[in-house]
């Protein structure tokens, strides 16, 4: 009897331990998907997003670290030339790293005189207090320079 109940709980046992190594298992993918591949996946496709948005006159960075400027690009045969201080080199454009500033971006900045105004303000408010700092640590050194 007892060998009979043994070997009724035991198979109860073997089949939960299996759904738990399925369900360890699926988690273990959830935990890939959600760490590994959903970022390199957004990372992909910020790079294809600035790959359509370039333009001569963009300055770029390659992946091997050159900096220079887009002479020209390529659609057919998705290739770029760089102007390096007058020397022209194509490209793969794949070989891009990262644009470091683009036409695009110094119109934008030019748009938004507003913006940059703000922080100039703050900081020139803070300058005369610095200043007036100073001139009470002048005059403070100056009435101990008297005392004396």
């Amino acid at each position: 009897m007892n060998s009979l109940t043994f070997g009724i709980l035991g198979a109860a046992n073997a089949g939960a331990s299996s759904y738990s190594g399925i369900i360890l298992i699926l988690l273990m993918i959830a935990l890939m998907y959600f760490f590994m591949i959903r970022p390199q996946q957004k990372q992909r496709k910020q790079h294809q997003d600035m790959m359509s948005n370039l333009h001569p006159g963009d300055e770029v960075v390659t992946i091997g670290r050159l900096h220079g400027k887009i002479d020209s690009i390529n659609q057919a045969d998705r290739t770029v030339t760089l102007d390096c201080e007058g020397i022209y080199l194509t490209f793969d454009m794949v070989a891009i790293a990262r644009v470091v500033s683009a036409k695009n971006a110094d119109k934008a900045a030019a748009d938004q005189p507003a913006a940059s105004s703000a922080p100039a303000s703050s900081a020139e408010s803070a300058q005369p207090a610095a200043e007036d700092d100073q001139a009470a640590d002048s005059a403070a050194s100056q009435t101990d320079d008297q005392e004396k």
